[in-house]
């Protein structure tokens, strides 16, 4: 029986995607559920599993093409086994098993893999159902895991160089490749942010030490019951919900002429990826635990970087946070992920000498900032969300309190 493989429901925003591989030819096998193509859209990379088992018939669509909701890409023929007629002998067994862990592989995977010539079969995977992470491949390389082979030593050894012989110097190469899709879309809603608002961006400090004073204290039995590490980012989450309930105009948005209010708080956080930039969105921040917010980033992180993330896990949204201090960012000025009306930057912590009641203390100092669209957010409300944000963490029992 002849079934269709098909391009997946594209969101309403997305009118067309690009295929961009398939691991799949014209008559190999394939079990129900292997991936069987990646196709790239402005926001995610989606993967095309096999609606049954069976072997690829025809492959209608070449990598590179664009491709459009429902369109039809393959042809699967279930139940027929691979082209070859010969059984698979013992010595092609292994390849066999390579290449089908190879094609459970998410892109970011696959690519750690192909760039460090590993053995996808020889690293245990933590994923669901076993699949493989990038923290696996990442953690296999740590423990010294198979490194690129060192290219081959040339047959005959050239001649010492005398010395009127010029010196050779490096290789000046030039590489173009086009944009992919996401950082193309990343390009554009920069621009768009850029000429369509009226950014502006406030600045603060704040002493972190009060958290890590409680980070340290209870971080390990934080993690003993709710299964997940304590970090930063759950408590600026937190105080900036927190200042959002007083100052809702920065959790607005805009749309036409019309300024939209949220009575909820979905905050974005911004996640780096070896793709580009995601802001996967957590849905009534306010509402949840420092141990829930922990959880739902750890997840969604995971699973930008291994490309498996959803369309609805990056969509809406009504406030960012953005944390260049991870990669040490001092001080910056985050760029509103419109139709947004504000974004919070973190940045890195640092011991500075600062005045504490008349004396000089060195404390671990963090710079904030907040960028917003000064269309509709006044200077006023965003400098007190700022202050709400600085005394929330320097107090954290403002937090529990809701003071």
């Amino acid at each position: 029986m002849s079934i269709e493989v098909k391009v997946p429901q594209l969101p309403e925003s997305v009118a067309d995607a690009t295929l961009v591989s398939w691991h799949k030819r014209e008559g190999d096998a394939v079990g129900r559920d292997e991936n069987l193509v990646d196709i790239e859209t402005d926001k995610v990379v989606l993967e095309v599993p096999a609606p049954a088992a069976g072997r690829i018939a025809k492959v209608l669509v070449a990598d590179g093409s664009t491709v459009t909701s429902g369109q039809v890409i393959a042809i699967l023929e279930e139940g027929a086994s691979a082209a070859t007629g010969a059984a698979p002998s013992p010595v092609a067994a292994p390849a066999a098993v390579k290449a089908a862990a190879e094609d459970r592989l998410s892109p970011a995977v696959r690519r750690l893999v192909e760039e460090h010539h590993l053995d996808p079969a020889a690293i245990a995977g933590s994923g669901r159902d076993g699949r493989l992470t990038k923290e696996d491949v990442l953690k296999h390389l740590e423990q010294g895991g198979a490194k690129p082979p060192k290219a081959a030593a040339p047959a005959a050894a050239a001649k010492p160089a005398t010395p009127s012989a010029p010196v050779a110097r490096g290789a000046r190469e030039e590489r173009r490749v086009p944009m992919t899709r996401l950082r193309a879309r990343i390009a554009e809603r920069m621009m768009e942010a850029q000429s369509s608002t009226a950014m502006l961006t406030s600045f603060n400090e704040v002493d972190m030490g009060a958290v890590m004073a409680l980070r340290a204290k209870y971080k390990d039995k934080f993690e003993k019951d709710h299964g997940v590490k304590l970090g930063f980012m759950s408590f600026f989450v937190k105080a900036a919900c927190d200042a959002l309930r007083k100052y809702p105009v920065v959790n607005a948005s805009t749309e036409g002429n019309d300024v939209v209010y949220h009575d909820f708080c979905d905050v974005g956080v911004a996640v780096a990826t070896p793709k580009g930039l995601m802001v996967p969105v957590l849905r009534d921040a306010d509402q949840m635990s420092l141990a829930e917010i922990e959880k739902a980033i750890a997840g969604y992180a995971s699973k930008a970087r291994d490309g498996t993330i959803g369309l609805e896990d990056i969509t809406g949204g009504t406030f960012t946070i953005t944390n260049g201090g991870v990669f040490g960012s001092l001080f910056s000025t985050p760029i509103l992920n419109i139709p947004q009306s504000a974004i919070l930057g973190m940045h890195a912590i640092k011991d500075r000498p600062m005045a504490v009641g008349g004396s000089v203390e060195v404390r671990p100092m963090m710079y904030i900032a907040l960028t917003y669209d000064h269309r509709i957010v006044d200077g006023r409300e965003a400098v007190l969300t700022l202050v709400a944000i600085k005394e929330a963490l320097e107090d954290p029992a403002r937090l529990l309190l809701q003071i």
